[in-house]
């Protein structure tokens, strides 16, 4: 089972040494972890992905809650969030490749943004299943690079809020 934990910290050095170290001292797992400022430049939020049994999601939810510079942790199952991702991929193609290339990337809504003459960069932001769905579509592909952020997620609109 993975669970999303959105948590506001304070903005300042060492923050994310203490919550990661919360998760490494209690063998919790993270799945995907996105760091960044938000609206206010001394409050961060931390985007955790972590999976584990419901015991454990519930106590990685009560450890985060009892740091000292964390704001606010909110929670919530894949099923009530919309998430994202982001993916590069620098790939060596061909002229017999090349079309093949083309199209994946119409069909999953992926675009390039850089090109040279045998290398091109993909982007993708979508799902991360979807993103995963065309990184495999890819693999028959001479693939040079690839990187990719953690999912960043917020909760659904539900009742106005």
């Amino acid at each position: 089972m993975k669970r999303i934990y959105s948590v506001l910290v304070e903005n300042k050095a060492g923050v994310l040494c203490k919550v990661a170290g919360l998760f490494w001292r209690r063998c919790f797992n993270i799945d995907s972890l996105v760091v960044g400022t938000t609206d206010k430049p001394d409050v961060s939020n931390m985007i955790i992905v972590s999976s584990g049994d419901g015991k454990t999601l519930e106590q990685i939810e009560k450890q985060l809650n009892k740091k000292l510079d964390v704001i606010k942790v909110k929670t919530f199952d894949e099923q009530e969030a919309v998430s994202r991702e982001l993916m590069l991929i620098k790939l060596k193609y061909n002229r017999d490749n090349r079309r093949d290339i083309i199209e994946n990337c119409e069909i999953c809504g992926a675009s390039i943004v850089d090109m040279s003459r045998n290398l091109m960069t993909v982007q993708m932001c979508d799902t991360p299943e979807r993103v995963q769905i065309f990184l495999d579509s890819m693999r028959s592909v001479s693939i040079v690079e690839i990187t990719r952020t953690g999912t960043l997620a917020l909760s659904k609109c539900i009742n106005g809020q």
